[in-house]
C-alpha cells in the first residue's frame, strides 16, 4: 500500500505554469507506474500522464502533449507534473495515482491503479 499526497496546485492565469508534486510514503514507490489524472466539474475524470518505474517512459494525454511534463524522483519517493502554457481548460482537481508494475509499463486507465491521493486544485483564469 502506498500513500499520497499531492501539493502545487493554485490560481494561475492563462499562459503561466505550476509544477505539481506528489509525495509517496510506503516501499512500493519505485516498484509502481504513476499516473496524473484530473476531473473538471460535471465532467469524469480523465487521464494526463504517466511514467514508467524508472522514468525513462512516458506517455501523455493529446490535450496536454507538448505543454505538460512528467518526471520521478525515485530516491525522494516523489513524482511531478510541470504545466506549461496552461489554458482554463485545463482548470481541474489534478490526482496522481499508483500502480505496482512492470518497468516498462504506462497504464492510461483509472482502473488499473490501486491507489489515489486527495487530489490538488487548479483554477487557470481567461
Amino acid at each position: 500500500q502506498v500513500q499520497l499526497v499531492e501539493s502545487g496546485g493554485g490560481l494561475v492565469q492563462a499562459g503561466g505554469s505550476l509544477r505539481l508534486s506528489c509525495t509517496a510514503s510506503g516501499r512500493t514507490f519505485s516498484s509502481s507506474a504513476m499516473g496524473w489524472f484530473r476531473q473538471a466539474p460535471g465532467k469524469e475524470r480523465e487521464f494526463v500522464a504517466t511514467i514508467s518505474l524508472g522514468g525513462t517512459n512516458t506517455y501523455y494525454a493529446d490535450s496536454v502533449k507538448g505543454r505538460f511534463t512528467v518526471s520521478r524522483d525515485n530516491a525522494k519517493n516523489t513524482v511531478y507534473l510541470q504545466m506549461n502554457s496552461l489554458k482554463p481548460e485545463d482548470t481541474a482537481t489534478y490526482y496522481c495515482a499508483a500502480h505496482l508494475a512492470g518497468p516498462y509499463y504506462l497504464p492510461d486507465d483509472a482502473h488499473e491503479y490501486e491507489n489515489w491521493g486527495r487530489g490538488t486544485h487548479v483554477t487557470v483564469s481567461s
